[in-house]
C-alpha cells in the first residue's frame, strides 16, 4: 500500500569529514537495497535551493544530515524536525542554508507541502579536502541507516534487500549494540545499553 510519493534525502559535503556522513547513509541505502517506485533514494550534495525542484509533488520527506551542538557525543544518531534541526545544522558560510529556510522556500511555490523528518548525526569535526568520517561517525552509519528504516517502515515501507550485501548485517550489529531510538523532541538519540 502506498502511503504518497517519499523522497529520502543525504545532503552534506562528502569532502569535509564528517559533513559527508548524509550522502554516505544514501550511498548505502542505494547500495543495499531496491525500493518500492513510489520511493527515491538521492545524494544531494550541500544544501541550497537547488533541490526545490527535487520536493516537487512530494508527500514525505526524510532527510539524513550532520549535526552539531547536540551536547550528545560525537556518532549520536537523533531524530528531529526540520525546526528542530535548524540551531543544530552544520553551516560553512553566510552562503549555505538551513534545511527549515529551504523549506520556507519551497512552500512558496509548492502547494502541498510534504511532512519532513531528519536524521541527525552528531559530527566530531569538519576538515576541508578529507574524505573519511571520524570513527565516532563511521561507526554511527548503521545506527543512522536502521533509523532511515524505521521511518520508512513508519510510511509502510520495505525496502528488498539486495542479494550479496553487507548492509543488512550492519544493521542488525547496530541494533544489537545501541537501543531502540525512542520518539521524543532533541531525537530520541541512540544510547548505548548498560
Amino acid at each position: 500500500m502506498s502511503n504518497g510519493r517519499i523522497l529520502v534525502m543525504g545532503i552534506g559535503n562528502p569532502l569535509m569529514r564528517d559533513e559527508g556522513v548524509g550522502p554516505r547513509v544514501a550511498e548505502l541505502l542505494m547500495a543495499g537495497f531496491d525500493f518500492p517506485e513510489h520511493v527515491e533514494v538521492v545524494d544531494a550534495g550541500t544544501m541550497g535551493l537547488g533541490i526545490l525542484d527535487l520536493l516537487r509533488d512530494i508527500d514525505h520527506l526524510v532527510v539524513i544530515d550532520a549535526v552539531q551542538g547536540t551536547e550528545h557525543p560525537a556518532g549520536t544518531v537523533v531524530i528531529m524536525s526540520p525546526e528542530e534541526i535548524a540551531p543544530n545544522q552544520v553551516l560553512h558560510s553566510l552562503h549555505d542554508m538551513r534545511l527549515a529556510d529551504v523549506l520556507q522556500n519551497a512552500a512558496l511555490i509548492i502547494d502541498d507541502m510534504p511532512s519532513a523528518v531528519v536524521i541527525g548525526v552528531q559530527i566530531e569535526r569538519i576538515e576541508e579536502f578529507v574524505l573519511e568520517l571520524s570513527p565516532a561517525c563511521e561507526a554511527a552509519l548503521p545506527i543512522a541507516l536502521a533509523a532511515t528504516l524505521d521511518e520508512l517502515s513508519k510510511l509502510e515501507v520495505v525496502p528488498t534487500p539486495r542479494e550479496g550485501s553487507d548492509v543488512n548485517a550492519q544493521i542488525i550489529s547496530a541494533l544489537r549494540t545501541f537501543a531502540p531510538m525512542p520518539d521524543a523532541d532533541m531525537g530520541g538519540a541512540a544510547e548505548e545499553p548498560e
